[in-house]
């Protein structure tokens, strides 16, 4: 097939990775690709050329307005402005293209408002809990019959009330870029995922203390919340190790004993989760959004959302677990391998 994958413009796709949406959308084009199709993505510049990208989204003061139209009070913000405008022509000459179907791996609305447009269909994969963009876009739309929508998780498609969710397709990593640990150090826990309270990385720092244990801690920052709430609360031993590429992410979670997953709003799906778990490190977790549908008995254990101490008491019981049996759950459902079966198998019933 040839496929057009629409990606985030807000991030260049590549290493190290802004968040989980990028890190997916470059393991499904790399993935697609490994399989023979041919794939051109609609990202950001910067991204990386092994990828096929085509550069997607022209920096805000590259956009060609009038001295008038740029002092207009009612004017939204340039990064609105910059992503409204790289949709907007993406959805304009994308009819022209001869693609057999573009996914759509962005969170802009315009993707959907304007599917009718073209003439392959469209699958728009839900990677965020409901959004007012996105919903608004389906309502206006004067038909969405061209678009199928994916959701990552069953929690996530359950509060997707108001658009139609057709098929779920649970998200993976690639266990050869997550290599198995056979052990780690039970003293020490792992914390990965952008460094904003949302996440609550200062929670997984309390609980680790509250369970005796040292902490590990990467990501990307907001440098406020870093400075304010996640370093005053590390002690010798501890440490915030910046924003890595994979390959050292997998060698911090890999090396400890037991991985710390705090969010503190309703995950649609968690990759570090299941990275974690290809490492054979086990996870302790707040039990929000869909953590629980990875995690079981034999790789992790949850925690009230919120809950310190009992994160804490979590962290403790399973860094006992066997770490053959997280590995084992990854290959067997959360491989990136399944992830690109469910979706080539969704394609190729759509054009069938």
């Amino acid at each position: 097939m040839h496929i057009g994958i629409i990606a985030s413009a807000r991030h260049p796709i590549r290493e190290p990775f802004a968040g989980g949406l990028e890190m997916h959308t470059h393991a499904m084009a790399t993935g697609l690709r490994g399989r023979g199709h041919e794939v051109t993505v609609f990202a950001a510049a910067e991204s990386d050329p092994a990828l096929g990208v085509e550069a997607l989204c022209p920096r805000a003061s590259q956009l060609d307005l009038s001295e008038a139209a740029s002092i207009d009070p009612s004017m939204l913000t340039d990064r609105f402005m910059a992503e409204h405008h790289a949709y907007l022509h993406l959805m304009l000459r994308l009819p022209e293209r001869d693609f057999d179907l573009v996914q759509n791996s962005s969170l802009h609305y315009l993707p959907v408002a304007m599917a009718n447009g073209l003439a392959a269909p469209l699958v728009t994969t839900l990677h965020t809990p409901p959004t007012p963009w996105i919903e608004s876009a389906v309502d206006a739309a004067t038909d969405v019959s061209n678009v199928t929508f994916v959701s990552v998780s069953e929690h996530n498609a359950r509060a997707w009330t108001q658009v139609p969710v057709h098929r779920i397709i649970r998200n993976g990593v690639d266990p050869t870029a997550w290599p198995f640990r056979p052990d780690g150090d039970p003293d020490c826990a792992s914390w990965t995922g952008r460094i904003v309270p949302e996440k609550g990385p200062h929670l997984a720092i309390d609980a680790a203390h509250a369970a005796g244990l040292r902490i590990h801690l990467a990501g990307p920052p907001d440098p406020t919340y870093l400075h304010d709430h996640v370093l005053p609360r590390l002690r010798p031993g501890d440490a915030y190790l910046g924003h890595l590429p994979q390959a050292d992410l997998a060698e911090v979670v890999g090396a400890a004993g037991v991985h710390l997953a705090t969010p503190c709003w309703d995950e649609p799906f968690g990759l570090v989760v299941p990275e974690a778990l290809a490492c054979g490190t086990p996870v302790a977790a707040f039990d929000r959004g869909a953590t629980g549908e990875i995690l079981t008995r034999r790789c992790g254990r949850l925690a009230p959302p919120g809950d310190v101490a009992a994160l804490a008491g979590a962290a403790l019981q399973a860094r006992e677990l066997a770490r053959v049996d997280c590995r084992r759950r990854v290959e067997e459902h959360f491989s990136l391998d399944a992830m690109v079966d469910g979706y080539e198998r969704l394609y190729e019933g759509m054009l069938s």
